[in-house]
């Protein structure tokens, strides 16, 4: 069974804009076919009607082998510009869009929401109202207009999403930078913003003010995970870990407290993170639909021969500890089941499971042949 807690979502429409308030995002119709144009400010982005619509996703999922998906809010919606109020509004609509997308199979679909992070204070409040729309968590974007996660303005919203339990979801976004040429924004920037933000997160105190936190990052936090040996050796002076007399936890300690997508593009990138952070913070994430999935999903990490319960945590388990829920029961194709909604029985979509072990196996065995 495969979950996967990297996926994008838009909402079909958008509210009109408050007075003074630019970006605000809009959708409009594309010219050919139901996708909708996302604008927003200088962005246009053409969303495929998957980024909307429940029934195209369950679709998509069926497809590529998918039995449950967490979906966030497509990064570029995380517009901490706004003034904080406009901010909270924008947050609350994207919110109960992806709640009722999440209504049609709740049994397969679980949402994170999202907060006005422009007013560390306003986001830390709206923490409850994300709990009581039934938001599993929140995605909150690697900097907010530039300021670090690190920033002691922040704590008060660390130690609340910690006292409600609700985790927060960390995805990547390039800063504005004469450092980069724009067209490495995509590629080397967002690398260097996950490592940024863990790096943030720890060397900051946050990770050891709040051990209950539970923080996850997109694309293995970039070069973070390779990071931690030097940072390790800082800390403790000694090479491979070896004991120290140093007081206090470690970075490496701390590191092992967060997780981590597998969307690496590589399997010897993600043999490193299951040595470096272990195959129990991990889990696999796709960045549908702005990223197409490997086909079927999980490919990659299918074909690498890891243990049973390791690919059991790292394709389902991790996934549900991390959001603090019971995973959903599955069933194969040949079997009734329901789920609860609004008081009644609904009936769930069927997932054929054996066909997807054959299909999964079978690409698996594709690429070890390769």
């Amino acid at each position: 069974m495969l979950a996967d807690l990297h996926a994008h979502v838009l909402p079909g429409s958008f509210p009109p804009a408050p007075d003074g308030c630019d970006p605000w995002p809009s959708m409009s119709p594309a010219a050919e076919g139901d996708a909708r144009v996302l604008v927003s400010g200088p962005l246009r982005f053409t969303a495929r009607a998957v980024f909307f619509s429940a029934e195209r996703r369950l679709e998509a999922m069926d497809a590529s082998g998918v039995d449950a998906e967490v979906v966030s809010p497509m990064p570029p919606v995380l517009n901490y510009s706004l003034p904080a109020l406009a901010g909270r509004d924008l947050c609350r609509w994207i919110n109960e869009f992806i709640v009722s997308l999440c209504a049609v199979d709740p049994g397969r679909f679980f949402g994170l929401g999202t907060v006005p992070m422009q007013d560390p204070g306003l986001a830390a409040a709206e923490l409850s109202a994300v709990a009581g729309l039934g938001l599993a968590g929140v995605e909150i974007a690697s900097h907010v207009g530039g300021v670090s996660l690190g920033d002691d303005r922040y704590l008060e919203f660390f130690a609340e999403a910690e006292r409600l339990g609700l985790p927060i979801f960390i995805h990547a976004m390039p800063a504005a930078s004469e450092r980069l040429p724009r067209a490495a924004a995509a590629t080397f920037g967002v690398g260097v913003e996950g490592a940024l933000a863990a790096a943030a997160l720890i060397t900051g105190g946050v990770a050891e003010r709040h051990p209950s936190l539970r923080l996850a990052f997109s694309h293995g936090a970039g070069g973070f995970p390779l990071m931690l040996p030097r940072a390790q050796w800082f800390w403790g002076r000694t090479w491979n870990e070896e004991p120290s007399g140093a007081t206090g936890v470690s970075p490496a300690e701390l590191a092992r407290r967060f997780y981590y997508d597998t969307l690496v593009f590589d399997r010897r990138a993600i043999r490193y993170l299951i040595d470096m952070i272990g195959p129990d913070k991990l889990f696999v994430g796709s960045d549908f639909p702005a990223m197409d999935r490997e086909e079927p999903a999980g490919r990659t990490l299918l074909s690498m021969g890891l243990p049973d319960a390791v690919l059991a945590d790292i394709t389902w388990h991790n996934c549900f500890r991390f959001l603090g829920i019971d995973p959903p029961k599955l069933f194969s194709s040949s079997e009734q089941h329901h789920f609860p909604r609004t008081g009644r029985s609904s009936r769930a979509r069927a997932v054929d499971l054996p066909r997807r072990r054959r299909a999964a196996a079978a690409a698996a065995a594709a690429d070890l042949a390769r």
